[in-house]
């Protein structure tokens, strides 16, 4: 059964640059915790992400704006451990640092959105992240109906590793701490962080797109925009 306890039920893990974070990430945190009914959900900003260039706006600033957007939510936490790493926000080393950290009992749940888990063969000891969590996948409508297998979208490799370990129903992430996925539906919210800065460095308004607090701080900081 799912516990009342924010500190003991199943904990959701996102991650991402958040260069900048917006209401598309924050929709996603936000469905996820209530669709499987986690306990809270971390919000983990990279610090060095190991797939993809080095973020426009430096940890520390991204780190800030994610507390400014998450302030005021009980439902959402902030992870600091991949910022102040001293190497790549590779995720089965958070995973392990998590596991430790929770004990080897508690459910931990890394949300992935579907184009991520298909990518997830190409991930540092992709494997191992089973033993550590369960992995729930967000899916947009029309890329997988939900309860459905994700048939013909797998590749040979992740299709024999989720073979035994697909389950539709969220109650199954709450009676052990890891190995399950589950898929659930997530708001399909046509936002992007590349959006927003495009929008900010050509000097146009990106409200509505993002909280204020964030805007707010992108301009204070002077984050995004042509030098």
């Amino acid at each position: 059964m799912p516990s009342n306890n924010p500190d003991r039920g199943a904990l959701g893990l996102l991650g991402g640059t958040f260069d900048p974070i917006h209401f598309g990430h924050l929709r996603l945190a936000e469905e996820a915790r209530e669709a499987l009914n986690l306990a809270q959900v971390a919000l983990i900003p990279a610090g060095r992400p190991p797939h993809r260039g080095a973020p426009q706006s430096p940890a520390v600033d991204r780190l800030e704006m994610v507390r400014l957007a998450s302030a005021g939510n009980p439902g959402l936490v902030v992870d600091t451990g991949e910022v102040f790493a001293p190497n790549k926000s590779y995720t089965v080393l958070t995973l392990e640092r998590l596991r430790a950290q929770h004990g080897p009992d508690r459910p931990l749940v890394l949300i992935l959105g579907a184009d991520a888990f298909n990518g997830l063969p190409g991930w540092h000891r992709w494997q191992d992240l089973f033993a550590l969590a369960h992995i729930a996948v967000a899916n947009r409508p029309g890329f997988a109906p939900h309860g459905r297998r994700w048939p013909g979208t797998l590749s040979p490799e992740l299709d024999a590793a989720c073979a035994s370990r697909i389950d539709t129903h969220p109650a199954i992430l709450h009676e052990s701490p890891a190995g399950r996925v589950v898929p659930f539906d997530m708001t399909p919210l046509a936002i992007s962080a590349s959006l927003i800065r495009d929008l900010i460095r050509g000097g146009h308004s990106a409200r509505y797109l993002l909280p204020d607090p964030v805007l707010d701080y992108i301009g204070v900081h002077h984050l995004y925009r042509k030098t």
